[in-house]
């Protein structure tokens, strides 16, 4: 019986669908007029058409040509719409052939600098025009402003030559005005009053015009219609006019980067339709937060003063601004704490408070639970930074169903809630990096199965780690790195299949390496380091792991000889083995991983959780140049191998020089015997190089000293002898790199070779008289490279027999300074002979 009354009430409708199909298989399609279809011919062949964008201008009927609309009526074609086919050649004339033509779209096409045309002016039943991003120059046609009909204009991105913009006076109909990018540097400040006289003006765009001075006040104003004012990225030096406060049909606002100063007019807030309002980075605006934000703010939804000086508390009234669901305060001046009236803001998304003066403790509770939907507070929050500030005491309980929660980089202390799982049970990312926080890390975090980020690190946590955490299947990172955990590495962790980063360094963690980790394929980063993991390196840690790019190990107490299959990592750029007990000689299969020997050229940012709206941030601590760097945005171009302070022996394998990628190679406090690989130098990438403190031999290869990007060498305490190849980039390195080798000699050591005449001890004598000859013969080079400056500049402004005379000047000199250049060596003898007789010692 339902069916039946359902088929009853849905007859009548089926009954139109069906007469309307009828109609429509009834209906004769539109005819072009035979006019109309000669001049797009005509337009087309003008046209260079690379990717055959118009193969569908084919048969009699124009208006079923692609980009053609025609009028029902008559067949007259009413619109062009030809933007991003990638056109380029001609425009030709034909198109004013079309005298109903209202929409004109060449925009993102490839005109390579010809001119608007001219004709464009007679096309005077235009309304739409847009060459935006076509590739179109010079000056814009004055009969343009004939178009009386025109209600859209878009030039943004043409490189067009504007001396004023009187011309656009006369578009008496315009509604949107688009010149982005285009240079109004020549206009002066008369712009504003031309485009004043535009009384149905909805949308103005000036952004990156290169304006600048104060902008200007009309004796009246004309922006009756006024929504979108765009002059973001100018060159102004002026504070925001008042008169816009008065425009109140203004529903956007974009004065970023714009070099505004003085106070923000609390006339803004008052604005009944204002939605947007974007006042970022001008660096000199001010406002106090109490009154700024004690306004109405109606409507407002996106608020943005970042890179400014705003300064003072938040009002209570904060929480008025119950349509907000964007803010920006970050790098300002901001004091005080937070609002719980911050509560009621329901729709709030994204709330920035980093670099400020906040201090004090946060709230205990937040307002409004009454007024969301939800029942809690800040229901859609997806990102709060409340980082680095000065807020303090213990982490907040904040009710509501937020997904991201960073409150890293504070001064928060005591223990973590447990109960977040209650709080917060949809939240993806959990931050508290960089506070205070002491205690246990609570069993209820693992019922928080959405997690996809946790980071706990830089804390003093302690206790075990909680095996519950082994039920965050979807974590991508897990950062307890720096704290002061202890015990065994739970097993559950084998079941968090989808982790890429996870860090556990620093802490007090114990037992073999973890057999769990086969399980964790996707692995990108291991970082166990400063730890107290013993036992042997496995050999199966070189499979399965076809992401990894890091792997730490340091300063654990793991023995044994380095398992070779670690050459099977082909993502591996940096591995830190440093500081444990192994033994044995260096793999050469090490040669063999595919990533250090490729030079990596493109910086590629390591984040996870992206698309939060925040993210984690990869980073890790290197030992290179001598010291410890930590590396974050640059990461992923470190290529690096620490093997120091192990107990590593036999010969450095000459395949590890295949590494030509490699930046960072430290084999120090080991006992490597042999000599340096003579073809060292294939590894040109190297900016680090230690291989101090073992027991090397045979002499420095030369070929060190071409390596260009070497900024750290320390060769210091070995077998090494010979004379140091001091020539090319080595020059730079001074005797640290170089002492405790009893057989090197040669500078910058003092030691000098067997059978040098040079002196580096006390020949003073030689050298004071060998330095006089030096200095002699420089001076006179110089003296004639400045004459040689001068003196032909002076001589060629008069006359040409002087010009002759002083050539031939010239070539004598050139004569007689080669011969000095041939005899200096013989000079030099002569005078040591001299001195010789004179009882000097050479």
């Amino acid at each position: 019986m339902a069916k039946i009354s359902i088929f009853v009430l849905l007859l009548p409708l089926l009954c139109i669908l069906t007469s309307e199909s009828v109609e429509n298989r009834n209906a004769q399609p539109v005819h072009c007029l035979a006019s109309d279809r000669e001049a797009l011919m005509e337009f087309k062949n003008g046209l260079y058409d690379p990717q055959n964008r118009l193969s569908s201008w084919r048969g009699s009927n124009c208006c079923q040509w692609r980009g053609i609309d025609c009028e029902n009526s008559t067949g007259a074609v009413s619109a062009v719409r030809y933007g991003f086919l990638n056109l380029s050649g001609e425009i030709r004339p034909s198109l004013q052939r079309l005298k109903s033509l209202r929409h004109l779209d060449l925009s993102f096409n490839a005109f390579h600098g010809i001119s608007i045309p001219e004709f464009f002016g007679s096309l005077q039943n235009l309304q739409y025009l847009n060459l935006s991003h076509a590739g179109f120059s010079g000056r814009i046609p004055p009969n343009l402003q004939n178009l009386s009909r025109l209600q859209f204009l878009d030039l943004n991105s043409l490189r067009l030559e504007v001396e004023n913009l009187e011309l656009v006076t006369g578009f008496v109909s315009l509604k949107h005005l688009a010149m982005n990018e285009v240079d109004l540097s020549m206009v002066g400040t008369d712009w504003l009053g031309a485009i004043n006289q535009l009384p149905f003006l909805t949308e103005l765009h000036l952004s990156s015009c290169n304006l600048s001075g104060f902008i200007p006040s009309p004796t009246s104003l004309n922006f009756n219609s006024l929504q979108v004012l765009d002059l973001s990225h100018n060159k102004f030096q002026s504070e925001i006019p008042g008169w816009l406060a008065n425009i109140s049909s203004l529903q956007h606002i974009d004065m970023s980067y714009s070099g505004l100063f003085g106070r923000i007019p609390l006339g803004l807030a008052e604005l009944p339709n204002l939605l947007w309002l974007d006042l970022s980075v001008n660096h000199n605006l001010t406002a106090n937060c109490s009154q700024l934000f004690n306004g109405r703010w109606e409507k407002i939804q996106m608020l943005n003063f970042i890179f400014n000086k705003l300064y003072g508390k938040l009002p209570s009234s904060f929480g008025n601004m119950t349509s907000l669901v964007f803010l920006r305060l970050d790098n300002n001046a901001v004091e005080g704490g937070i609002p719980s009236s911050i509560g009621r803001l329901c729709n709030l998304k994204s709330f920035y408070l980093s670099k400020n003066k906040l201090k004090g403790n946060l709230p205990e509770f937040l307002e409004g639970s009454e007024d969301c939907v939800s029942g809690n507070p800040l229901p859609n929050l997806e990102y709060l930074d409340l980082s680095f500030n000065q807020v303090a005491g213990p982490v907040p309980l904040i009710e509501s169903g937020i997904d991201s929660l960073d409150l890293s980089h504070n001064q928060f202390s005591g223990s973590i809630p447990p109960n977040f799982s209650e709080t917060m049970p949809h939240l993806l990312l959990l931050s508290l990096s960089n506070n205070n926080l002491s205690g246990e890390i609570p069993m209820s975090i693992g019922e928080m199965s959405s997690l996809v980020v946790i980071d706990f690190s830089d804390n003093n946590l302690t206790g075990r780690i909680p095996s519950s955490l082994g039920n965050c299947s979807r974590l991508n990172v897990l950062d307890l790195g720096n704290n002061s955990l202890n015990g065994m590495v739970p097993d559950s962790f084998g079941l968090l299949q989808e982790l890429k980063s996870l860090h556990l360094n620093q802490n007090r963690l114990l037992g073999n390496l973890p057999s769990f980790l086969t399980n964790l394929s996707k692995l990108e980063s291991l970082d166990l380091g400063y730890n107290g993991f013993s036992g042997t390196i496995p050999s199966w840690l070189g499979d399965g792991y076809e992401n990894l790019t890091i792997l730490t190990l340091r300063s654990n107490a793991f023995s044994g000889r380095l398992p070779p299959e670690l050459s099977k990592l082909s993502s591996l750029q940096v591995l830190d083995l440093a500081g444990n007990d192994l033994n044995g000689s260096i793999p050469a299969k090490l040669g063999d991983l595919k990533a250090m020997a490729e030079e990596q050229k493109v910086n590629r940012y390591i984040l996870y959780g992206r698309f939060l709206g925040h993210y984690y941030e990869e980073r890790l601590v290197v030992n290179t140049k001598g010291q410890t760097l930590t590396y974050t945005r640059i990461l992923s171009l470190v290529t690096s191998i620490d093997l120091s302070g192990n107990s590593l022996s036999g010969n450095l394998p000459l395949e590890i020089t295949r590494l030509s990628g490699l930046v960072v190679l430290n084999l120090s406090r080991n006992h490597i015997t042999g000599n340096i690989p003579g073809n060292i130098s294939n590894m040109h990438q190297l900016q680090s190089l230690d291989l101090s403190s073992n027991q090397l031999s045979g002499s420095i290869p030369p070929s060190l000293s071409s390596l260009s990007f070497l900024g750290f060498l320390n060769l210091s305490n070995n077998n090494l002898s010979g004379v140091i190849p001091y020539t090319g980039h080595m020059t730079t390195f001074e005797e640290p790199s170089f002492v405790g080798n009893p057989g090197l000699c040669g500078l910058p050591l003092t030691v000098t070779c067997p059978g040098d005449d040079s002196d580096n001890g006390d020949g003073s004598g030689n050298a004071e008289n060998d330095g006089f000859i030096d200095n002699w013969f420089y001076l006179s080079v110089g003296l004639g490279f400045a004459a040689g400056i001068v003196v032909p500049f002076l001589i060629l402004a008069m006359k040409k027999s002087w010009s002759d005379a002083y050539f031939g000047f010239v070539d004598k000199v050139a004569e007689k300074l080669s011969w000095l250049i041939e005899r200096r060596g013989y000079l030099i003898g002569i005078a040591k002979q001299w001195l010789s007789h004179r009882g000097v010692s050479s």
